[in-house]
């Protein structure tokens, strides 16, 4: 029995999420079904970190055991010729037996993309989320550095969150403006239900000007989701990098400013 590990990008736009359910189209089922034609045998994955309906990934990262032989690349090449044109596997590696996708990762980490443009956008519209009105990123910027740390984001969970524990170490947070494009970067050891979405609700507040900056400290303080604002739609969310130890010497992920559409347009 070998254990593969994965690299996995998707435009979740059609998709219920990563998980597989009875009644909706989950990434998960998708890959689960052309890896086993692959191998010749049901295979079972596991991934780093669940995405909601609506958000994409350049780097989720998956295992699953498998008792066939074969190259990474005939994984690879063998799925994504069954694969849906909207999900691919970048990459697929032996691991130790030890390693697991979602409890051998050390941080995960986000990026939310806005396009700010009195325009309606086309092209970007199931790839990021759009605000007519300006946004003032050094004011989302300054404000965002009160989450840094070992917070109770309580705040910042949705109703449904099964976690244990509202506590998460978030290690950074940027606001960079590119253009006409926005984005929110994100590192943590994890992330509760809607956590990045909810961040970033709170930051356009700020970014809007209808909220002063030390108003997220106040809301994170609260620990309570009432006052937090407006969840962040999914679209313009994405899954850029899951970091493990480096004995397990993984593919790096893609760098996030290239890896978009609305990236690249930025």
């Amino acid at each position: 029995m070998a254990r593969i590990a994965l690299g996995i990008e998707y435009d979740g736009t059609a998709f219920s999420g990563w998980q597989a359910q009875s009644h909706a189209t989950g990434v998960q089922s998708a890959v689960e079904s052309a890896l086993s034609s692959v191998a010749d045998h049901a295979v079972a994955v596991t991934a780093a970190g669940r995405t909601d309906a609506g958000v994409h990934a350049t780097y989720q990262v998956a295992h699953f055991d498998t008792t066939a032989a074969r190259t990474g690349r005939a994984w690879v090449l063998g799925a994504n010729s069954l694969l849906r044109p909207d999900v691919s596997l970048l990459w697929a590696e032996q691991v130790p037996p030890e390693f697991h996708a979602r409890f051998s990762a050390e941080a995960r980490s986000y990026r939310y993309v806005i396009r700010n443009t009195a325009a309606r956008p086309s092209l970007d519209r199931d790839r990021a989320c759009w605000l007519r009105e300006p946004l003032d990123a050094g004011l989302m910027q300054g404000a965002a550095q009160a989450l840094v740390g070992v917070h109770d984001f309580s705040s910042f969970r949705a109703a449904e969150c099964q976690s244990h524990t509202p506590i998460r170490r978030l290690e950074s947070i940027s606001v960079e403006r590119h253009g006409s494009l926005l984005t929110i970067d994100v590192t943590a050891n994890a992330f509760l239900h809607h956590m990045v979405r909810n961040i970033a609700g709170v930051l356009i507040a700020v970014g809007r000007g209808k909220r002063a900056g030390d108003w997220v400290g106040e809301v994170l303080e609260a620990r309570d989701r009432r006052l937090g604002g407006v969840t962040a739609p999914p679209q313009g969310l994405y899954l850029v990098g899951v970091r493990y130890p480096a004995e397990y010497t993984l593919p790096a992920p893609p760098q996030p400013a290239t890896s978009t559409l609305a990236a690249r347009r930025g």
